[in-house]
């Protein structure tokens, strides 16, 4: 194994590298994304698609690309995090909010309903001043 390691040094100085970054933006992203969703969140249903039918297709196209691009690598950084320092579960349901797939919000409901999580996401908004998340009825 200690052979590997010799010959892959680049890739894993690079990797590591990401990873500190990574734990480091989510560190303060992750925090101000919390806050600032409102606390009927889960109240209110779901933006309609339609809303971005009056944008030029390309704009849309081009926003829906990035937002699911930028879901994608939150949920693998949560993913990674599980395992490595890190805001995991949090970072999880943040790539989750950004990503589109059918019955996304039940699955955002299973992870924040969670005590742990709830606790931790409506401590950061206590401390900042927000109401606390408000969740459906089961």
């Amino acid at each position: 194994m200690f052979p590997w390691l010799n010959t892959h040094r680049f890739a894993i100085g690079w990797l590591f590298g990401l990873s500190v970054v990574a734990f480091v933006v989510t560190l303060l992203v992750i925090p101000v994304l919390v806050i600032n969703m409102p606390s009927s969140y889960f109240l209110d249903s779901p933006p309609d698609a339609t809303s971005w039918h009056s944008r030029h297709p390309m704009i849309r196209v081009a926003v829906r690309f990035a937002k699911n691009i930028l879901g994608i690598l939150f949920v693998l950084a949560g993913i990674a995090m599980l395992v490595l320092p890190g805001q995991g579960i949090l970072t999880l349901l943040i790539g989750l909010t950004l990503l589109d797939f059918p019955h996304k919000r039940d699955l955002e409901l299973r992870i924040v309903r969670q005590r742990p999580v709830l606790w931790l996401i409506n401590r950061m908004r206590n401390k900042a001043g927000r109401e606390p998340l408000v969740l459906p009825q089961r």
